[in-house]
């Protein structure tokens, strides 16, 4: 028997005929048994979207949708097993730069270590460029680049920040170039990943700044 339909944030229409969460009463406590993985990444989606909480936690899903087809939980879960998802992140923008719509043709589920790798995490690095900073005792700028696997690779000191980033651009370059052998039976990774490199190419080509990916 289909369950009654409920509205998440206002838009998601909860269609499933099963139940999404199992809980007990334990010791006069309620313990949650287990929690439908489905249920929880679409009603994640939408909270980012739709959420003012979540909103002013993270401003940068403002104007962030999920497709109408998505509205239905059912729809949804039946496009994610056919993923394959376990143990990866929903996203979003890795296919198409700056893309807001969360539906089947722009999402994919990435490897934990290339889902950081294209965090460019620009609202926190402050006034330099992306991989640069400044570092008082020495005069100097600071060149790092976070290879996926939380490790930051030290890459020398420089004068000019831009020739920081200069080194930051070609290092990001060489990981994404590894990325892009090592997941090369992954066609969607792939095509994601070079759009990254012609990117990394061309702003080093043209001694550009880099602010996202």
């Amino acid at each position: 028997m289909i369950r009654g339909l409920l509205k998440i944030q206002g838009v998601g229409i909860n269609d499933a005929d099963y139940p999404t969460k199992i809980s007990e009463t334990i010791d006069d406590k309620y313990v949650v048994l287990w929690r439908c993985p489905y249920y929880e990444r679409w009603t994640d989606i939408l909270y980012r979207c739709y959420s003012e909480k979540a909103l002013k936690i993270r401003p940068e899903y403002k104007d962030c949708y999920i497709c109408e087809e998505w509205y239905s939980f059912m729809t949804f879960r039946a496009w994610m097993i056919e993923q394959d998802w376990e143990g990866k992140h929903l996203d979003k923008d890795f296919l198409v730069e700056g893309n807001k719509v969360y539906s089947p043709s722009t999402c994919l589920f990435l490897h934990p270590e290339v889902n950081t790798f294209i965090s460019a995490r620009g609202a926190g690095r402050g006034a330099y460029p992306i991989g640069v900073s400044y570092y008082r005792w020495k005069d100097k700028f600071l060149a790092r680049c976070g290879n996926g696997r939380g490790k930051n690779i030290h890459l020398g000191y420089f004068v000019d920040p831009m020739d920081a980033h200069q080194a930051w651009k070609k290092k990001k370059l060489e990981i994404c170039e590894g990325y892009i052998k090592k997941y090369k039976d992954e066609p969607l990774t792939v095509r994601g990943l070079t759009r990254i490199k012609h990117k990394l190419e061309y702003h080093i080509q043209n001694n550009l700044e880099l602010t996202s990916f």
